[in-house]
């Protein structure tokens, strides 16, 4: 029972980190806070949906997974008690797998995206463009002044995507927990599994 209890408690904490991952990553589409009039002047990142899909809606699956264990009645296996129990902990094992993927996958893209720098109106040259070379903005705040539109850009892109790199990681952590507590509830089983495929109730 403990091991799905502890899933239990993983899945309440991803609910609210995806929720987070999915919201700041919608403000990412509005740089600086404003509305942006042109989409191709939003950073490429943005498009790839790593707080949106990885971080948000991927992780919503495992989330129900793990809240759901506690309640498992042990019946998918008939004859045997412990049955279902484990195939519901392989289960869940799965998508924690599923989870560190997509939250691996969001990682990465704030992390990329982070080194790169957001994408903004260039004062040498009047385009726009990423003027920054390897994360040197984030050692120099002097060349942040290269970025002349949107207003704010920089720090609104730093700050929502190491929002999202820290989700990210705290979700990889998270899931990572519940494979491995998935597997030894998958191989120890549930020893206070109820007795429902017989019918004689909870032992």
């Amino acid at each position: 029972m403990c091991t799905e209890r502890c899933a239990k408690c993983l899945g309440s904490t991803l609910i609210p980190l995806a929720v987070s991952g999915f919201l700041a990553h919608l403000l990412l589409f509005f740089p600086g806070g404003k509305v942006i009039d042109n989409n191709d002047h939003l950073s490429d990142e943005v498009w790839y949906f790593g707080g949106i899909l990885g971080s948000g809606v991927l992780m919503i699956f495992p989330a129900l997974v793990f809240l759901g264990l506690e309640k498992n009645d042990c019946c998918m296996c008939c004859g045997n008690e412990s049955c279902g129990k484990r195939f519901a902990m392989f289960t869940s094992t799965i998508f924690a797998v599923v989870g560190v993927l997509g939250a691996g996958y969001s990682f990465i893209i704030s992390a990329v995206s982070i080194n790169k720098g957001p994408k903004c109106l260039m004062v040498n040259n009047s385009t726009w463009g990423y003027p920054f070379l390897d994360g040197d903005y984030l050692r120099d705040r002097d060349l942040w002044s290269q970025c002349e539109k949107p207003d704010n850009v920089i720090p609104w892109h730093l700050t929502l995507f190491s929002i999202l790199l820290i989700i990210g990681a705290v979700q990889i952590l998270i899931c990572a927990i519940q494979v491995i507590n998935g597997l030894l509830g998958t191989l120890c089983g549930d020893y206070q599994c109820c007795g429902c495929c017989r019918g004689d109730g909870p032992v």
